[in-house]
């Protein structure tokens, strides 16, 4: 039978951990605020199924869920699924809910703030497609004026509430979802 000892070394390394660890648990919290019911973690992802929200016959089907911040993907027959973390709208607002479908796409896009975005800073301008362009490098287009489903070079905004009414995935998913999203591909957002 194994017999475990209490010693110095367990007890300094033991308290070097909590003092390690402690403090970059409590800076965590501090930088994310508590929602009441939204969890910030990959395990908060609830799979769906596209038929509760859809008739067949489209050629994909997306549903972005600005509860828990996941964008749900499937082909025209259901078989390939795959989930994103996004980040959503600033506020409730901002936040369109309902159907729409995806109407255009485009590598590299530019962007123009809205008279909205404006309003709130008036600084915002043009930007073309690089680096600093907040739609990251693909963009798909909904049929609602100015919503799209882009990526971003921020990468701190995905998982907050972050835009100003767009859902945004990393760039690396957004190119994914890009190549196999095509237009047509109805949309709901939750």
């Amino acid at each position: 039978m194994p017999r475990h000892t209490l010693t110095r070394r367990t007890l300094i390394l033991s308290g070097l951990a909590t003092t390690i660890v402690t403090p970059a648990l409590a800076q965590d919290r501090e930088q994310l605020p508590a929602e009441p019911g939204v969890r910030r973690n990959i395990s908060s992802f609830e799979q769906k199924d596209w038929r509760d929200h859809f008739d067949p016959g489209a050629p994909a089907y997306i549903i972005a869920d600005t509860v828990s911040r996941a964008l749900h993907y499937w082909n025209g027959e259901g078989e390939d699924y795959r989930i994103y973390p996004t980040s959503v709208p600033m506020t409730d607002e901002l936040t369109k809910r309902g159907y729409t479908e995806i109407v255009r796409k485009k590598v590299g896009p530019d962007w123009t703030p809205t008279a909205s975005m404006v309003e709130r800073n008036p600084d915002l301008k043009y930007m073309p497609p690089g680096p600093d362009n907040p739609l990251g490098t693909h963009a798909m287009y909904l049929d609602w004026p100015a919503y799209l489903i882009h990526g971003t070079h921020d990468t701190r905004k995905i998982g907050r509430r972050s835009s100003d009414g767009c859902i945004g995935l990393y760039n690396h998913m957004i190119e994914e979802l890009y190549g196999i999203a095509p237009i047509g591909t109805k949309v709901r957002i939750i």
